[in-house]
């Protein structure tokens, strides 16, 4: 069985509008995935990125822009100056991943979705105890992961982003296929899926 390693960031637009998009395909080859969330300031920082609030005003417009775009395309609610953005991304994290490895029934797909709109959709602060706790609920978890583990959760948070550098990955949402493959953005899921199918 084919696996996808993915790199995502829980404030990541481009993560959020890959919506469930992701899994489906997944579920659909046959693919299994290696979810990893990692600060996406700190790649930037690492691999040659600029924070947007950082970017050339010409890019910075063509951000807002295709953002926008996209969302429509996908007819995904989206709020392009969210009231909490950016916020510490790390608490959302560490749930994350204390729910990967101390969680179960769980739906690990459906809980990057719910920080990332809970971010872009609801305008909500996904720093905050109350969200963690209702995106992890919402999700099919227990909410009380969000506090378990916390010291490992961290170790591993910090390791994502070193292995994220090792393996090519700038972006996010970013997917590296066991032959080294890597495909960059929400808009490349489909070739993923063919690439993985041998058609691409």
């Amino acid at each position: 069985m084919a696996k996808i390693t993915y790199y995502f960031a829980t404030i990541s637009p481009y993560t959020y509008l890959a919506g469930t998009r992701l899994e489906e395909m997944a579920a659909a080859v046959g693919a299994t995935i290696d979810y990893r969330p990692l600060d996406i300031m700190g790649l930037f920082a690492r691999t040659g990125g600029t924070p947007p609030k950082d970017r050339h005003p010409n890019r910075q417009d063509w951000r807002a822009q295709e953002l926008v775009r996209q969302a429509k395309k996908l007819d995904m609610p989206f709020h392009l100056k969210p009231a909490h953005w950016p916020t510490n991304m790390a608490p959302s994290s560490y749930a994350f991943i204390s729910a990967k490895n101390h969680g179960s029934g769980g739906d690990l797909g459906a809980l990057v979705h719910a920080f990332t709109r809970a971010c872009w959709a609801e305008e909500k602060d996904i720093a905050t105890p109350d969200v963690i706790a209702a995106c992890l609920t919402s999700a099919g978890f227990d909410p009380s992961l969000a506090d378990k583990d916390m010291m490992g959760a961290a170790e591993e948070y910090a390791r994502n982003l070193e292995d994220a550098v090792a393996a090519g990955a700038f972006g996010a949402p970013f997917y590296i296929t066991e032959d080294d493959q890597r495909f960059w953005g929400q808009d490349r899921i489909e070739d993923l899926g063919l690439h993985l199918q041998g058609k691409l």
